[in-house]
């Protein structure tokens, strides 16, 4: 009897998640506001002399359970694609997400590209199921949160 079937030879990959813990783990506590994510992330910008882009990805009671580095780049600009910042979020368990960039420059304020990325990265985590719970952009000693702010918390 001749089979139907034809083998089709391509490379195997496996992906495995391991846990390493140690001092680089991010806080246990709830956030609540954007402060309290740039409480989180201001450490991981400290002395960068270049945008950076990362991801904080929470559970569901909305604790850091990791930051991903998406992009490092230029003085002033940090090329970031929805395919590389959400591959490492669905390796984990997601409740929602927050993104946050540097500005070296020292202001916070969002450019039109600033405004437009994150209009598409909220899209592409609604398209996932994954909430984009805020993008912050920190400066010298400001931030800025795209989302609305919370009562008593104002943009910074």
């Amino acid at each position: 009897m001749r089979s139907d079937r034809t083998e089709v030879n391509m490379k195997k990959y496996r992906v495995e998640l391991i846990y390493e813990s140690g001092a680089d783990e991010p806080e246990q506590r709830i956030l609540r506001t954007s402060t309290d994510a740039v409480n989180v992330l201001r450490p991981v910008f400290e002395g960068a002399d270049r945008e950076k882009f990362v991801v904080m990805i929470l559970d569901a009671k909305h604790r850091a359970i990791a930051i991903n580095v998406v992009s490092v780049g230029s003085l002033t600009a940090s090329i970031v694609h929805a395919r590389e910042l959400f591959r490492p979020v669905l390796m984990l368990p997601p409740a929602a997400i927050i993104l946050a960039h540097n500005h070296p420059s020292g202001d916070a304020n969002p450019s039109s590209e600033d405004v437009e990325l994150t209009r598409r990265l909220r899209h592409a985590g609604e398209l996932l199921g994954i909430p984009v719970l805020d993008h912050v952009i920190l400066g010298d000693k400001t931030h800025y949160s795209s989302r609305m702010p919370a009562r008593g918390e104002r943009n910074r």
